[in-house]
């Protein structure tokens, strides 16, 4: 018989504190003595077993993206940010989303990343040539402009807006954070970025008029598919702002924490340096060992899952960030060991219809940078406090100083 998910007796983690953030899993150690998979917050069930949230993200019929959930806590419904939240393609089900997602996946796609390899070493190169030789800086703060510089590189916007924007996409980072008070912060992040893609659009129209333009980059396509009709202007500029934020926190919060794992095992960065076959199997284990995403979920139905009734309207928050650190399926989990066996089973792009569209590219862009810039890091080590972002939201570090010998 099915206990009702409000029955069962779970500790209730305390994830919107900032002091959450930078150690949890003490937290997650009691909550899987009262229940191995589940734990309550302020504003619903958090689902932190690994299995439980393979299988549950697959039910798209039962559980969709509770983007309403949380623009209401936001206090934002109706607003111009509220309604950008709920028109993204992660937000759609069905249908829309398969007419959306389709417009984009062709760019995503294995053979399409590994044809701008090239473009994606001389991003990194050209960035550490700036960087490389000051010998000690934030690494989050340099990160920062790799991965969103190769979004630019891909959709063909000018790497000279890049600063003036990621202001914008470091709030948007923010957008599952349930902190009211970003909220005002958040409305001028969007207002921003609707006005700079607006423009990359009528730019590139007026390009592809003079036949300037290229003829197959992301940009060009999204112009196409507006011209189309199948995409409104709208849904253009919104998924430009979707993808140029998802390049940039992601990547650069995941990037931050396998260095930060990296930097505390010195032969495993050498070895970096050394291996680009040994940074895929650095990235795959700092993928598995911790995540930046915990997308939320509401039911639509009452269901039962593993002897528990989710009820309709449960909010539920799938913490992907944490899933590889269930000592059910990974043994000694917070140990990071690049190469261990099933680290590939992670869950940090999700699963089901919504699984991440860029996995690919992080992948690729990630394991390319990280071999790149440990060979003109060397000896790196900490050189002041790390702290780290809110727990919910895009998770990762916010700041990491180091000190290093440049090469």
């Amino acid at each position: 018989m099915a206990t009702s998910i409000d029955q069962l007796d779970l500790l209730e983690l305390p994830i919107e504190d900032r002091a959450f953030g930078a150690d949890p899993e003490p937290w997650f150690a009691k909550a899987r003595e009262k229940h191995p998979w589940l734990a309550k917050f302020s504003h619903g069930y958090l689902v932190h077993g690994h299995h439980e949230i393979r299988d549950l993200l697959a039910m798209d019929d039962r559980l969709h993206l509770a983007v309403g959930d949380v623009v209401e806590i936001m206090g934002a419904t109706g607003t111009p940010w509220g309604d950008f939240m709920q028109n993204l393609v992660i937000a759609k089900h069905g249908d829309e989303h398969k007419r959306m997602r389709d417009a984009l996946k062709p760019f995503f796609k294995p053979r399409q990343i590994a044809a701008h390899v090239g473009m994606i070493q001389d991003v990194v190169t050209r960035l550490l040539d700036e960087w490389a030789p000051k010998g000690a800086f934030d690494f989050t703060e340099f990160a920062s402009n790799f991965p969103v510089a190769v979004m630019f590189g891909l959709i063909g916007a000018d790497l000279a807006d890049l600063p003036k924007i990621k202001w914008a996409l470091e709030i948007q980072g923010l957008s599952y954070s349930l902190d009211t008070s970003l909220l005002p912060d958040m409305e001028r992040a969007h207002a921003m970025m609707m006005e700079f893609d607006s423009r990359l659009v009528q730019n590139r129209r007026k390009a592809i008029a003079a036949g300037a333009a290229p003829e197959d980059d992301l940009l060009t396509e999204l112009v196409k598919a507006e011209d189309a009709g199948l995409l409104s202007h709208q849904e253009v500029c919104e998924q430009l702002f979707f993808l140029f934020a998802a390049g940039y926190d992601t990547s650069k919060n995941q990037l931050g924490m396998a260095a930060l794992n990296l930097f505390e095992q010195p032969e495993l960065w050498e070895r970096c340096a050394q291996d680009r076959d040994f940074c895929s199997l650095a990235i795959e284990e700092g993928l598995r060992h911790s995540s930046p995403s915990a997308p939320p979920r509401i039911a639509l139905e009452d269901f039962d899952y593993h002897g528990v009734r989710i009820t309709k309207g449960s909010h539920l928050m799938f913490l992907l960030n944490i899933s590889g650190r269930d000592p059910r399926i990974f043994d000694n989990p917070m140990e990071y060991r690049p190469g261990r066996e099933g680290a590939k089973h992670h869950l940090a792009f999700g699963k089901g219809a919504h699984i991440c569209l860029g996995l690919h590219l992080a992948r690729f862009q990630m394991e390319e940078g990280l071999h790149l810039i440990a060979q003109r890091l060397k000896n790196p080590k900490l050189a002041g406090e790390v702290t780290w972002r809110r727990f919910p939201g895009v998770w990762g570090l916010e700041t990491l100083p180091i000190e290093f010998t440049p090469a």
